[in-house]
């Protein structure tokens, strides 16, 4: 990870941006929402290996000196699904390309919470995510970098 931001450093013009946009490392909450009433309900069960690993990165590229940080935001991010199925299909795009653990747990009481609703009942994914600005510096002599 270190290697390909010191790589955006080698492409961004003098004085550049690298803008760091990803989810927080933080479990994400699902809840429903009926109306203007929202439940949280159960939280996902992931792992954050590569997003730690990524933070790792982050850190390091500004500890040698290739960036400096210049803002850190958390923004708060709803994913709202009409159907169980508009769900299942976005959890199980999620735990593939995370390769994180079956969620099939979740879906199945949600499945039953859905069942003992009445009414227009939506279900909400919420996790922040977190927006980086890292300003390019200019190396008078490359730094040997470690690689994570």
């Amino acid at each position: 990870m270190v290697h390909a931001l010191l790589e955006a450093h080698r492409v961004i013009k003098p004085e550049g941006l690298l803008i760091d946009v990803r989810p927080a490392s933080v479990h994400r909450r699902v809840g429903l929402a009926h109306g203007d009433c929202y439940r949280l309900r159960w939280v996902m069960r992931e792992n954050f290996e590569d997003d730690r690993a990524a933070d790792r990165a982050v850190a390091q590229v500004i500890s040698e000196g290739w960036f400096n940080a210049e803002t850190h935001v958390r923004i708060n991010c709803y994913r709202v699904m009409d159907t169980l199925g508009d769900f299942q299909g976005w959890l199980t795009d999620f735990v593939d390309k995370g390769k994180f653990p079956s969620h099939d747990w979740l879906v199945r009481r949600l499945e039953h919470a859905l069942a003992a609703e009445k009414g227009n009942v939506r279900v909400v994914v919420s996790a922040p995510l977190v927006l980086r600005t890292l300003r390019k510096r200019e190396m008078r002599q490359p730094l040997n970098a470690k690689l994570i």
